[in-house]
């Protein structure tokens, strides 16, 4: 799936992440509220105005999973099984809506990482997000 170099890029910019998953993942989810309501429907334990402590607490969990396939770049289908398990069985989630989380987590590492998030780790963190969606996503079928 990735090159050596890429995997490299992907750890490069983990590295930056780790230790800072709950304010990371709340933005995340706050901005994917806000830019696409409907992804709420699927977070209805938040309620309408889901609060800080919330909104850390599953921002955390969002977030360590994305670290759980970090650490498992070469067997994501074995690391994530559990959680695609969860999201198409027991969430229902829509596939369709993982595509709008990688595109607001890619908004969100290019807004804190600014000049360390490159055009290359940007293509490559496309890469990665987008390869634990299709895994994500192979329980629906």
């Amino acid at each position: 799936m990735l090159s050596a170099q890429e995997r490299a890029h992907v750890a490069q910019v983990w590295d930056l992440i780790a230790g800072h998953e709950a304010p990371f993942g709340a933005e995340l989810l706050l901005r994917l509220f806000t830019v696409y309501p409907s992804t709420k429907t699927y977070f209805k334990h938040l309620g309408d105005r889901p609060d800080e402590v919330q909104l850390l607490s599953h921002g955390q969990r969002v977030l360590e999973a994305v670290g759980v396939a970090v650490r498992h770049m070469d067997n994501l289908r074995a690391a994530l099984s559990p959680l695609a398990d969860l999201h198409a069985h027991v969430l229902r989630v829509d596939p369709t809506n993982f595509p709008l989380l990688i595109q607001c987590f890619q908004v969100v590492l290019a807004s804190h990482l600014q000049g360390e998030f490159t055009v290359e780790m940007q293509a490559v963190w496309d890469k990665f997000l987008t390869a634990l969606s299709v895994v994500l996503t192979e329980k629906y079928r």
